[in-house]
């Protein structure tokens, strides 16, 4: 059963990789793929904090609190799962330069932005027409990148939506 899964993971994962060449689509998930990164993920929160007041204020303080609690456990399972990232075990895998050497599951970038993001759908879920698309950008150049299987983003999205909930939860 885990060997069709994995077969199954490895077909989809090849089928959103294999058009790493077209210009577009690169310029595109190179730029939004940031967006998960922590320079980007932690400082939109500091500035949301900064900026935002009232009600707005306390999504963004749960969001800040699910970006940092939602990390311990990627870290944790990125040691006890140290799964090889597909540009290394899989062949033909198209893959930017000087990709990631650390291990692949789960997806830092999907977890970071989806923690970040699940508060304020939470507290406005008009911004979901905005917000989503972009976790799910991330999400998926994760894959395009050739840096991460689709299990991993799967994990990673969990992770920071649990989070991103959780923190949401508590603080309203």
């Amino acid at each position: 059963m885990l060997r069709k899964w994995y077969d199954w993971e490895c077909k989809l994962f090849y089928s959103i990789n294999r058009y790493f060449d077209r210009k577009w689509l690169n310029a595109y998930f190179r730029s939004i793929t940031h967006a998960g990164g922590a320079t980007c993920s932690i400082t939109a929160v500091m500035l949301a904090v900064w900026l935002l007041r009232d009600e707005w204020r306390d999504a963004a303080i749960a969001s800040a609190i699910a970006l940092a609690l939602s990390h311990i456990p990627v870290a944790m399972m990125k040691k006890m799962y140290p799964r090889k990232r597909p540009y290394i075990s899989l062949h033909n895998t198209k893959v930017t330069k000087n990709p990631l050497t650390d291990h692949s599951f789960p997806s830092g970038h999907t977890t970071a932005v989806f923690s970040v993001i699940i508060p304020f759908l939470l507290y406005a879920p008009a911004l979901t027409i905005w917000l989503l698309p972009i976790a799910c950008s991330v999400a998926i150049s994760r894959i395009y990148l050739g840096l991460h299987y689709p299990s991993d983003v799967l994990a990673g999205c969990m992770l920071g939506t649990l989070f991103g909930v959780a923190s949401f939860s508590v603080l309203t």
